[in-house]
Parts: C-alpha cells; structure tokens; sequence
C-alpha cells in the first residue's frame, strides 16, 4: 500500500466517524432545538457521502478538497458553538465534552490528511508503473 492510498483511507475513516458521531447525536440535538438537530443531521448526510464517493473515486481533488472544507466547517462550528453560540442553529453555548474533543481531533487529523494529498506533486502514469512491467 501506498502511502498516498492510506492517507486516502484516513479521510474516509475520518468522514465515516465523524459521520457516526454525528448522526448518534442527532436526536439529542433535536430536543434541543430544530436547528441543532438539522445541522447535525446534514453534517451526517455530507460526512456519508463524501465517504461513499471517496472510496469510489480516491483520486479525486474534488472530493478531497470538499472533505477538507467540510472537517474545518465542523472544526470552525464547534469553536464557535463552545464559545459564542451559533445563531439560529445554537445560540447558547454548550459546555466542552470529551466525546467533542475526540471528535474534531479526528476531524483535524481528516483535515491533514486531505491536505497532504491535495499539495502533494503529481507524476505521469508512467512514473507510477513498477519496474518490469509494459506501459
């Protein structure tokens, strides 16, 4: 395995716990109120599909530039829910939970990954062939 394959699988892994995460959490937040509970279950919905296209299509700058600015919209939502609110959807702010923290650190390490393979150079298919085998 490559390492540009598992720094792929990092992203997905990362939309797939994420997406967990946040779609378990979905009642709470509706009891909370209707904005919350919306918000967390599109975050699921765009988490899921961004893990299914992913894993069908691992190359695709597209894709990976949309989970990185996904993982940093969730990233910039929850610093802002835990210090001013979120108007609309949460505006009061909610106290620090481990489970949260787990959460975006698993996010941050979704936006890294994402990040090295976007900046990473691109080589012709016929520097990625192993040696020995007809192009």
């Amino acid at each position: 395995m490559r390492l540009a394959e598992l720094r792929g699988d990092v992203v997905i892994l990362a939309c797939g716990v994420s997406a967990g995460i946040h779609g378990a959490l979905v009642p709470q937040h509706f009891n909370e109120g209707t904005g919350a509970g919306v918000g967390f279950a599109l975050a699921t919905v765009l988490l899921v599909a961004l893990a299914i296209g992913l894993t069908r299509h691992a190359e695709s700058e597209r894709l990976l530039a949309c989970a990185m600015v996904a993982f940093l919209g969730l990233l910039a939502s929850y610093v802002l829910a835990v210090t001013t609110g979120l108007p609309v959807l949460h505006p009061n702010p909610e106290p620090v939970e481990g489970l949260a923290l787990a959460t975006k650190a698993i996010e941050a390490v979704g936006v890294l990954a994402a990040w090295s393979l976007l900046r990473r150079p691109r080589t012709s298919l016929a520097l990625q062939q192993p040696k020995g085998t007809l192009t």
